[in-house]
Order: structure tokens, then sequence, then C-alpha cells
């Protein structure tokens, strides 16, 4: 099982670490499956915007929906999640050569969300790397059961993995 996630404190570093793999791995020709998100600051408040985007050049989803200024309440819209969940599920067939998931956020923990996909993807050794917080890290331990490995939070070591677990694979088939 090749499975690793990444953590940052600093907002949005996870996010923008992800996308910039992302970018790198793609540019080296790496045939990629999940989502990287990206948010764009609202000018009415302190939230933001989160857009994910399907990898590897599908399209772009809104994920936030817009509850008011004064709403408390989770922004995540569920639906668009889903929908998000359903193009990466059914790009697993393309035996891409990395899963990337943006976040382990509350619906993964609590057995929605990319949970699925990540068990799908794992079950047909496809590598995964995954953002995970704070809030999150103990369910995703749970979820792992901590079988997955952490990877120090910058591009290179996260190429380095890559590399590594695609020597790996390579030389078990």
């Amino acid at each position: 099982m090749y499975l690793a996630y990444v953590t940052t404190t600093d907002r949005g570093a996870t996010d923008r670490l992800l996308s910039t793999v992302a970018e790198h791995l793609l540019a080296k020709g790496a045939r990629l499956a999940g989502v990287v998100q990206t948010n764009t600051e609202c000018a009415d408040s302190s939230k933001c915007d989160m857009d994910v985007r399907v990898l590897p050049d599908g399209e772009t989803i809104r994920i936030s929906q817009s509850l008011g200024e004064h709403a408390r309440g989770c922004r995540l819209d569920p639906a668009a999640l889903e929908q998000a969940v359903g193009l990466v599920t059914s790009s697993l067939k393309d035996s891409p050569e990395l899963l990337i998931i943006n976040k382990f956020g509350k619906h993964e923990s609590d057995g929605r969300g990319f949970r699925p996909v990540i068990a799908e993807a794992l079950a047909h050794d496809i590598p995964v790397l995954v953002g995970v917080n704070g809030l999150n890290n103990d369910k995703f331990q749970t979820f792992t059961d901590g079988a997955a490995e952490q990877i120090e939070p910058d591009l290179e070591a996260i190429i380095a993995w890559f590399e590594r677990v695609s020597s790996q694979r390579a030389a078990a088939a």
C-alpha cells in the first residue's frame, strides 16, 4: 500500500503545495487522478471561495456555497463535492500513477467524500497522496490504521516519495 500525507499549518498552504506537485508531475508526463484546490478570497468576507480542479485536465468545480455574511455553518456544497468524487472515481479506470486528494476533511472523516475513492485506489495498487489538517488527523490515522507515511510538506520531498514508489511498483510488476 502506497499512501502518504502532508500537513501544513498556514492557511491554504497544503492546497498550494498539492497544486504545485500536480503541475510539476503533469509537466513530467505523470498520469494523475484526483483533485487540487484553489481558494479565492472574497471581497466581502473573511471566507474564501473553494474550487477543485479535477486531474489531470478536467473541469473546475466550486465546492463552496455562499451562506451569507453572518452564517456560521459549513460552507461546503455536498452536491458539488459528490460531483467531483464521481468524476475522480470514474478516472481510476485509466490506471493513474498517483491519486492526489486535496484534503481528508470532515466528510472523509465521517466516511463520505473522497474516502471511498482513496480506498478503491489503494485496492487497485494506485499510490495516494492526501492533504490532512490537524482537525482531521486522528480520524485519518484511524482510517489508515496508522499505515500512511507522513511526508515533509515540500515539493522535493513529495517528488522523491513519488519516484521511490514508482520504482518499487515497477520492480514488483
